[in-house]
């Protein structure tokens, strides 16, 4: 559904404590981006697109990410550097402060949900300092309809202040900057930070509390897909490693791009309304469908513009371009987001070291380690002070949004495969011939091609010798054959044409595997150790 008008409806924000201010509510894509060139906010390009800068912050900033602990968290959140606490008292305080500055101001609000199946919808409302912040709350969030709204109750608030900024020795932050959920209040508070995947985020975060605890229902940061068919694919992966692109298939229907929940009823339904896709390298060749849907409504992050066109190779302000569109710009999408009966889950990893095989089926055992491990590889380059590949682990591939334990997700997972009867994958969409600066990266059409004999049963389910190498370092059972990819592809180590400074790369890989797994060992049963590298 385009919004092409405003919302009729005027309201007023009193009841949160922001008085006097100048609401607008509901306002079109269209008045968003109007809104934001007349601010001096943005600028369009040559097709009508809004391209805006978020400023200090053009990620996330994780160490900023807290938690408000109180009776509703305390005993359920797994505390540490992931989900910091935060004091109820200090929460409130910062509360009425961030209230206070948005009143007297010309703000912007949004009524809108998560969750596509109505029998976990959740009902938002996004209070929003600029005009930008609140079109991207237009495209990531569903889209609520006028009727919906006459009578339209929010179960969460966010209220996002990016002009706003922290006393950290007042208010109880690290620094200026602060994203903070607090489950008893119902409030996500945002300040002092003008990225707007923050926004998402959150919501992704309380959802990821929420559904497993009051739902029975797993949480999932993945992209999903569905064939003609009817079976859904699910792409796990983090940033960087290929799920928008893979998963935007233009002979499957896209069911979303990120965040997704599946449940007893074996469905999967997305949680979102758009996508938040990284730009960099961006061409229409690799990536037809992500490219066109860069048009007027969609909003560009942090590109830089040569007379009015984007350079999407030019990372000078930052290696995290981005680009926000509703779901509705990708042609071939499932309406409503939901899928039945998954059969194909692929986790996706960029190794930077290039001795992951580019493709393994996994065991149960090893699909709930890798899933517990969330590996993939820091390139010189993302990050000041990388020179050479780091190998990084996130927990369930997006442990910076999961506020329970990880071993809670994965012992939901395995059992959902199992019920389901899927298969898993490993797909390594990172390096091949060596490591990064020495080998070069897996070719995409490669990768789609593994993928699609995976999805079309072309590769054997049964692992056994006459179709699969077990892979001596990783034990991971490698095909030794798949349409569409030459057979020395399929073994990294025969890419490499050293055998002694593969193996001496890919030993050192699995300690670092083995050695961050060490924290979950005493939660983890036999089989999941198992399906850890060999000792």
């Amino acid at each position: 559904m385009v919004e092409n008008t405003s919302s009729t409806k005027t309201i007023s924000l009193k009841q949160y404590g922001i008085k006097d201010a100048t609401v607008h509510y509901q306002l079109s894509p269209k008045e968003l981006q109007q809104k934001t060139l007349d601010l001096n906010q943005g600028v369009e390009t040559n097709n009508g697109t809004l391209a805006v800068n978020t400023g200090e912050f053009t990620g996330r900033s994780p160490k900023d990410r807290f938690i408000v602990k109180d009776d509703r968290t305390k005993d359920d959140i797994w505390w540490g550097d992931i989900n910091i606490p935060f004091d109820p008292d200090k929460f409130d305080r910062l509360h009425k402060k961030v209230v206070d500055y948005l009143s007297n101001k010309e703000i912007y609000a949004r009524d809108a949900y998560a969750c596509a199946d109505q029998n976990y919808r959740l009902n938002i409302r996004v209070v929003n300092e600029y005009p930008w912040s609140n079109m991207f709350a237009y495209n990531m969030f569903l889209r609520s309809d006028e009727e919906e709204r006459e009578t339209f109750q929010e179960d969460w608030l966010i209220l996002n202040a990016p002009g706003f900024m922290a006393d950290p020795v007042v208010d109880g932050t690290r620094q200026h900057n602060f994203a903070i959920l607090n489950f008893t209040k119902k409030i996500a508070l945002i300040g002092g930070t003008g990225y707007t995947g923050e926004i998402k985020k959150g919501i992704f975060s309380a959802l990821n509390f929420i559904l497993p605890t009051e739902k029975n229902t797993l949480p999932m940061h993945c992209s999903a897909n569905v064939g003609e068919d009817g079976d859904t694919a699910i792409f796990f992966g983090l940033s960087g490693t290929g799920k928008t692109t893979l998963s935007a298939d233009p002979n499957r229907k896209l069911i979303g791009d990120d965040e997704h929940g599946w449940t007893n009823e074996n469905t999967v339904f997305n949680f979102e309304g758009g996508c938040y896709a990284k730009a960099i390298n961006l061409s229409k060749e690799n990536e037809p469908e992500i490219f066109n849907a860069i048009k007027p409504g969609a909003i560009l992050e942090n590109v830089i513009l040569r007379e009015g066109e984007v350079d999407f190779s030019d990372t000078s302000i930052t290696q995290n371009t981005r680009v926000s569109y509703p779901i509705y710009h990708i042609d071939n999408i499932k309406v409503p987001s939901i899928g039945k009966d998954p059969k194909n889950i692929f986790f996706l990893t960029a190794d930077a070291f290039g001795v992951l095989p580019p493709i393994s089926k996994l065991t149960p055992g090893q699909a709930a380690y890798h899933f517990i491990s969330g590996y993939t590889a820091k390139v010189a380059g993302t990050e000041a002070g990388v020179n050479e590949p780091v190998p990084s682990f996130s927990a369930c591939f997006g442990a910076p949004f999961m506020p329970l334990h990880p071993t809670r997700y994965a012992e939901m997972l395995s059992t959902k495969m199992k019920e389901a009867g899927v298969n898993v994958w490993l797909i390594n969409t990172g390096w091949t011939g060596g490591p990064y600066g020495v080998g070069k990266r897996m070719k995409l059409k490669y990768t789609r091609a593994m993928i699609t004999a995976a999805l079309e049963g072309k590769l054997p389910s049964e692992i056994t010798y006459d179709h699969y190498h077990v892979h001596s370092v990783f034990g991971l059972a490698q095909p030794r054959a798949c349409p569409g990819v030459p057979t020395d592809v399929l073994s990294s180590r025969k890419t490499w044409n050293n055998d002694e400074g593969y193996y001496k790369t890919a030993n050192k890989l699995a300690d670092t595997f083995r050695e961050n797994f060490k924290k979950f060992e005493a939660y983890a049963n036999d089989e999941i150790l198992a399906g850890g590298p060999p000792n």
